[in-house]
Formats: C-alpha cells, structure tokens, sequence
C-alpha cells in the first residue's frame, strides 16, 4: 500500500510541477539548447546510416543493417533527410545526401511500390529539393516518378490503384482509401506547376474530388472505396490512418494553389467532423469512429496518427479546438510514458503499444505555437523530445518502440523520422524566421512547399 501511494503522490508532483512550469519562462537560451539536441539527434542518426546501411532505403538500428523497401533501394533516408539537413543547417550531411542522390537514385528499376507512400516521400521530397537547392536534376528525377506512377490512375472513377509497378506500369489493389487517393494533390498539383504540365494536377484532382464527391449526407467519408465502382467498401469514419491525411490535403491545396473547391471541401468535412467525431473529456477533446452515414459512434479509439488534427485545426484558424485536441494528446503522450500507436481513450488502455517514432504530437505543437505563442507548447515539445532521445536513441540511431511500457525497442527507423519528427522538433524551438508559414505549406512528410499562387 505504501508503494501505490507513492506512485500516486509521485505522479501528483509530476503533475503539479508541469502544471506549474508550463507557463514559465522558456528562455532563447533554452530554446537554442533544445535545437543542440535536435540537431545532435540528426547528425546520430545519419552517421549511423552512413555507417551500417549506405545507399539503402532505411536503417534497421538494432541489427544495424541496412533496409530495402524493394527489390533496389530509392533511396528513402536520403531523400527524406535532405531538406530537414537544409533546414537545419547541416550543410556536410545535405552534400552527402545530395550527392548520393544524384548519383544512384533511378526509377527505371523492378519495384512494385505504394503510390501513397512513395508519392509523399520520394515525390514531394525531390520537388522540396528542387525548390530548395535550385538543381534540375532533382525535378527531372521528379517528373520521371510521377510519369511511372500515373497508370495507377487508370479506374474507370479516376482515383488510383495503391500499388504501381515502375516499370510495368502494372497495377493492383483496387480497394482504396481516402488518405492515399487524395494525398497525392499536393505532390502531382506542385509537379504541374512547376513543369507546366497541367496532367499531373487534373489527374489527383480528379481523384481527390470523386472521394469528396461521394461522401454521405451527412458530409463524412468511409475508410475503404472501390476505385472501379466507386462504392464503399467500410463506412466507419474517422481522422486516423486511411481518412487522416485526406483532410489535411484539402486545406493545404486550397493554400498551396488558391482553388476554392479544396476550401469549399474541407469546410464542409470540417463540419461534420467536429459536430459528430468530437469527444470532449476530462482529458482533453478526443476523436471518436462513428459511422459515416448516421454519424452514431462505433468506437472510442484514439491514437499517434490522430494526433495531427490539432495542428490542423489551428492552422486552419480554429485556435480553441486545436488548443482542446492538443490536450487529449498530450494526456496520450504523458498517461504512457510515449504515446501508444492506439488506446481506448474512454476506458485508458492500450490497445496497439508500439511507438514508430512517430511526428503528428510534435507537428500541433509546432503550429499552436506558432499561432498563441503560448509556452506550454514548448515545454509539451521538451517533454516529448527528451523522451524520444531518452527512450529510443541507442549506439548508432533512434529505435522504435515495440512497447511504450516497457521501452523495449524494435529495429525500425523510419525516413520519416528525419523527414517530419526532427524538422518539427527543431522548428518549435528554433526562429520563427527559420520558416515563413505565409509563404510554404508543408505536404504530410513535412516537406516544405512554396506558395506561389499566381505563377501559372
């Protein structure tokens, strides 16, 4: 009994102490410290990389091995990497992931690939590069990728298959979602733009708008459609994995491009979204399943990946409800020590307890400080940056996590980590100057994207 009371008294003190220094002073001189780390946690994991796994796709840091998505490595690390190093004033590392680029990335190779993933990573990283550095090389290795990945539209509703083959042009799984059919908007739209080329942008808008086009009456999407019939094949509704990143995508293209029938889309979801899936707790507002069609509630999971509707919402100007959501997210991330990839958010019990390294908590830090300037969201991002290094470094990388309550690691490092979870990290502590939120938008592997509205 004496031992569970002082857990309890401990975890009391825990709580009243960040109570009491979440709106203490966070000083420029603590604020340079933290982007030290950041900066340290990225040049660690590269040089592991170089060492143990160069010129493949991933680092594996248990084993240290290197890791390939297909058949021949793309190279997804470097890519990834590349302008998080710009951002963050690695100039050594930027050469080297540069030149490895340029040298060894080629398309024409014998992988199947997801259109989704490879989209958001390799795609809008080599745009972000071009726009970055200047090279043509890296827009021409873009536009090569895009022209292999547009069989993958071919549907008789227009909206894309999940898997392309590169060569081939074959493709298949014709059971989609609306986070891979409309998050590729961003990444073809920016391709026509900066070709000339207008099929790229008609192709993903022509797929991002037949999912808008098919929600329910009650403006919610599902999270399986068939691309050939168009009919849905699971009608639960959410914002996390397979419907997450579909949102974010409207509201960024309506910046990134000015047409208005992304705006008019995301306000109608917006809606609906925080009239039925908004759960307001003790703990903060959390986001419920619920039917797409009725809107009655299916589930009270929540997770890592939800975590980004935060941000979202305070970007988009809705400050209060993003303030509420980041809440329940930091809740999730301090009740388990890291966040789970899901728990039970009514009954607070983990039901996936992996941690892949995960951005979206430290993403909605970053933009509701950027709009309150409120200093609790640099001491929620110290907090869940010194538990990343704390928790997941090891001798050449930074592990995922197979158990958030045991903090045992498993032998991943995802790109993304390089790509989103150490750019936020660092831009919630860095400058503001360091990026101008009027002037590029991030795509949903944080690469940044300039606005340029009225160039044809």
């Amino acid at each position: 009994m004496k031992f569970l009371l002082s857990i309890v008294l401990f975890v009391c003190i825990a709580s009243e102490t960040f109570a009491q220094r979440k709106d203490a002073k966070f000083s420029e001189e603590m604020k340079a410290e933290m982007c030290v780390k950041v900066k340290a946690a990225a040049q660690h994991g590269w040089q592991g990389y170089k060492e143990y796994a160069w010129g493949a796709d991933d680092l594996k840091p248990l084993s240290k091995t290197p890791k390939l998505w297909s058949k021949t490595s793309m190279l997804m690390t470097p890519v990834d990497a590349y302008d998080t190093f710009i951002l963050l004033g690695l100039t050594k590392e930027a050469k080297e992931a540069k030149d490895l680029i340029l040298s060894k990335l080629s398309f024409d190779v014998d992988n199947e690939v997801q259109v989704f993933e490879i989209t958001i990573r390799l795609l809008g990283g080599l745009i972000s590069a071009y726009e970055q550095d200047g090279d043509k090389k890296f827009l021409t290795l873009a536009q090569d990728l895009a022209d292999r990945m547009l069989p993958a539209f071919n549907s008789k509703t227009g909206m894309p298959y999940r898997y392309i083959h590169l060569q081939t042009g074959k493709k298949r799984d014709g059971i989609n979602n609306p986070a891979e059919i409309g998050t590729l908007m961003m990444e073809f739209g920016k391709l026509s733009k900066l070709t000339g080329n207008k099929k790229y942008y008609n192709t993903a808008k022509k797929a991002i708008m037949y999912v808008y086009n098919k929600r329910s009456k009650i403006n919610l999407v599902g999270e399986q459609i068939d691309v050939e019939t168009g009919r849905w094949v699971k009608t639960e509704s959410h914002i996390g994995a397979y419907i997450d990143s579909y949102y974010e995508y409207l509201y960024k293209c309506w910046l990134l491009f000015g047409d208005k029938d992304f705006k008019k889309a995301f306000d109608k979801h917006n809606t609906a979204i925080k009239k039925y899936l908004i759960d307001k707790t003790p703990n903060g507002w959390f986001m419920r399943y619920v039917d797409m069609n009725t809107g009655k509630e299916t589930q009270t999971v929540y997770g890592a990946l939800d975590a980004f509707y935060a941000g979202l919402c305070a970007f988009a100007g809705d400050v209060e409800t993003g303030r509420q959501i980041q809440e329940a997210n930091y809740y999730m991330w301090t009740k388990f020590n890291i966040e789970p990839e899901e728990f039970n958010y009514k009954t607070d019990s983990v039901i996936s307890a992996y941690y892949i390294l995960r951005p979206e908590n430290l993403e909605s830090c970053f933009y509701l400080y950027r709009k309150t300037n409120e200093l609790k969201y640099l001491w929620q991002g110290k907090v869940m940056v010194d538990d990343i290094v704390n928790h997941c470094k090891n001798d050449v990388g930074f592990a995922s996590l197979k158990n958030i309550t045991t903090f045992e690691k498993a032998n991943a490092m995802e790109s993304f980590f390089f790509a989103e979870t150490l750019k936020y990290a660092y831009l919630i502590f860095a400058p503001e100057t360091t990026i101008d939120l009027s002037k590029i938008v991030f795509n949903t592997e944080a690469h940044p994207f300039k606005i340029e509205r009225n160039k044809k």
